[in-house]
């Protein structure tokens, strides 16, 4: 038997690739077509793909055909070049690509395809540009196929050239209902008429469809491997049982209302109550037995947020923001909560880990010495006198001790100090007795255990009414207080609703510089909950904001741009944002800012030009191109995505701008050639 010489060593290498790449592209197609429906927002999209693929299953088969015949017939004369199988490999990752994406868009969360629509279209172009390259490189002179499958591929290559030119956009009114239905914070002022769109052209009507998205959904959850479902899942949640809601109030007859979709490791057992989603740790999604919150105000499980500490992160899983440290504090309040809700569903409280029935907890050694305890239950005397002097006076002192250190803030709390200054905050009219007292609150809130307290024994209307009348340091301690408490996520709500937010507007234009900042600070942390961003445009912020903004020397560049920020991601903000004329003050911030304030002046503008070519071209026309391109280079990380996404929108804008051009050129070209041909018609007739 004669060996092999190096060529046909290299031609028998070639051809079993060839069978690996063929039989792969195979197996992908034929994967493609055992999915016969999409039933979600994209169906055009992924049945015009699909379509497509299927379409080359031909090619593949006959190549399949080809080879096998080559090798039954002769193994030293194949017949699929090196060069060809070069080529066949980039269509295998593209065809691969492909299925991928026909899977998700098969099994996917109908939900989740419609609010993450922006990123389904932009991988329908990456695969669709990917699949027309790899087919304008398939060498036909080198594979052995046939005329009429070649002339079929021809036509897919083109199909896919003309989709890779064009975006087809999914149903719009479908994507402004979920959204506006996603961002609302609560089951209130939901249109019915909204909802039964939803539940229409979703098409989840059934006690199947309902659950068949709800295991959509459960797999995202799971996909995360149970570290960071994050707020997007559980406002998906809230979304879907609010459909589910509507559906079944139209048809009682149904069925039984749908497991909580979040439940992922919870008790099957259909009586066991729903367990409310503020009472789930973030992480394992389980009821908490001993919450905690981290510094950027979050609540974790302890046991889950320790692991997740433990395991090297320094971020908050939920958020994503940086903790500034990594520092666990109890949340009291919200285990009484939960405690509470157990004891009225029939069941056990939850036991923090390390407790136990057989033996009482110690009792926590005082901070206080004796003598330090009596001074205070003095003090705490005076509070109560009926002469406002005596309450001045201790007021002031509690004020002084509170700010000393922490052990003083755990004593005066300890000796029951919070109820008795909130009880005089309520009653006071003497403006100094207000400041003394609204400023202790302030500093006993620093202790994180404090925080509960202080807000549970009605301290927020009291705070708000000393932002609204006090003087403008009791006014300007008052929203530092107000700050402080809104560290807690519970909190941000109660305070929205009780009216602090145009207090803290007017404090932002007219306080001092240290109350303006105080002022910001709060707003900007009430403005995280969804609910209060439409408190403050109404409230007129936007105006004071761009106010601070043509001031430099005031030094409120940073805070004002970090509220534009979060504000224009709300259809209120961004359109009040729009009507303050800010797109030139944003531009010269790319231009010249900070590199924090570049990077919020980018994110407003990302918000503003989203759909509104009148914002983008005049961003265009100021000179942004150039800074931004420099922004998405050298900037911060999220400055960089920012400066990426206005660029994409930017050039898209121009690309319209050019084709519109050019058909306006060519449309008087050809007005002007009917002309000559007129006037040459006119002078042959004289």
């Amino acid at each position: 038997m004669e060996e092999e010489g190096p060529v046909e060593a290299e031609a028998l290498a070639a051809f079993a690739e060839a069978e690996v790449v063929v039989r792969g592209l195979i197996a992908a197609v034929e994967g493609v077509a055992a999915v016969s429906d999409y039933r979600n927002a994209f169906k055009k999209q992924f049945g015009n793909l699909a379509r497509r693929l299927k379409l080359l299953a031909p090619m593949f088969e006959e190549l399949r055909e080809s080879s096998s015949m080559a090798a039954a017939a002769d193994q030293h004369h194949h017949q699929i070049s090196g060069e060809a199988v070069a080529a066949l490999a980039p269509l295998r990752e593209a065809v691969d690509s492909a299925a991928e994406l026909l899977r998700f868009g098969s099994q996917g969360s109908k939900i989740y395809l419609v609010l993450e629509r922006d990123h389904i279209m932009k991988r329908f172009q990456e695969v669709t540009s990917q699949l027309e390259q790899a087919l304008g490189r398939i060498p036909f002179d080198k594979l052995d196929i046939s005329d009429e499958v070649r002339e079929q591929v021809e036509l897919v290559h083109a199909q896919f050239k003309r989709a890779k030119e064009r975006i087809d956009t999914p149903d719009i009114e479908l994507y402004n209902d979920l959204t506006a239905v996603y961002n609302k914070s609560t089951d209130t002022d939901t249109d019915p008429a909204v909802l039964r769109r939803l539940a229409e052209k979703l098409q989840l009507a059934t006690i199947s469809d309902l659950k068949q998205e709800s295991l959509a959904l459960h797999e995202m959850v799971a996909a995360t491997g149970g570290t960071d479902p994050g707020e997007n899942i559980e406002k998906m949640n809230m979304l879907l049982k609010k459909i589910k809601d509507f559906i079944q109030t139209q048809n009682p007859d149904m069925g039984p209302p749908l497991k909580d979709i979040t439940s992922v490791s919870g008790n099957c057992d259909p009586k066991s109550p729903v367990i409310p989603n503020d009472f789930r740790c973030p992480i394992s999604l389980e009821l908490m037995k001993d919450p905690v919150i981290v510094a950027t105000g979050q609540t974790y499980e302890r046991g889950c947020i320790e692991k997740w500490l433990g395991s090297g992160h320094n971020t908050c899983p939920k958020t994503q923001q940086s903790l500034s440290n990594t520092s666990l504090t109890p949340n009291y309040v919200l285990r009484s909560l939960i405690c509470q809700w157990c004891v009225e569903n029939g069941m056990d409280p939850p036991k923090r880990p390390g407790t136990s029935n057989s033996h009482q907890p110690t009792k926590p050694t005082s901070a206080c010495s004796p003598k330090e305890r009596a001074n205070i239950d003095a003090l705490l005397r005076k509070l109560t006198s009926p002469i406002s002097d005596d309450q001045r006076v201790a007021a002031k002192e509690i004020r002084l001790l509170a700010k000393r250190n922490a052990d003083n803030r755990v004593c005066l709390a300890e000796a029951g100090a919070i109820p008795l200054l909130v009880s005089l905050l309520s009653i006071t009219h003497d403006a100094s007795t207000q400041e003394h007292t609204v400023t202790a609150l302030l500093n006993l809130s620093i202790c994180e255990d404090n925080k509960g307290t202080i807000v549970t024994s009605g301290a927020v209307p009291a705070i708000v009414h000393v932002l609204r009348k006090g003087s403008m340091e009791a006014r300007e301690n008052a929203a530092a207080a107000l700050f402080s408490l809104s560290v807690v996520d519970e909190n941000k709500v109660m305070i929205g609703a009780s009216g602090a937010i145009p207090a803290l507007v007017s404090l932002l234009s007219e306080g001092s510089q240290q109350g303006k900042k105080d002022a910001a600070t709060a707003l900007f942390n009430l403005c995280i909950f969804q609910g209060n961003k439409g408190r403050a445009v109404r409230a007129g912020v936007v105006p004071t904001l761009m106010s601070l903004l043509s001031e430099p020397g005031a030094g409120m560049l940073d805070e004002a741009l970090a509220i534009l920020a979060i504000l224009a991601s709300h259809v209120d903000g961004k359109a009040a944002i729009g009507a303050a004329n800010a797109v030139p003050m944003l531009v010269e911030m790319i231009k010249n800012g900070s590199p924090r304030n570049k990077e919020n002046a980018s994110a407003v503008l990302v918000h503003l030009c989203g759909g509104d070519l009148q914002h983008l071209a005049e961003a265009q026309e100021l000179g942004l191109m150039g800074p931004l391109v420099d922004l998405a280079l050298n900037g911060t990380e999220r400055g960089k995505r920012k400066a990426a996404q206005l660029l994409e929108r930017i050039n898209r804008f121009l690309e319209q701008q050019n084709l519109m051009q050019a058909q306006v050129q060519a449309q008087v070209q050809a007005q002007a050639n009917s002309q000559i041909v007129t006037d040459t018609l006119a002078v042959v007739d004289q």
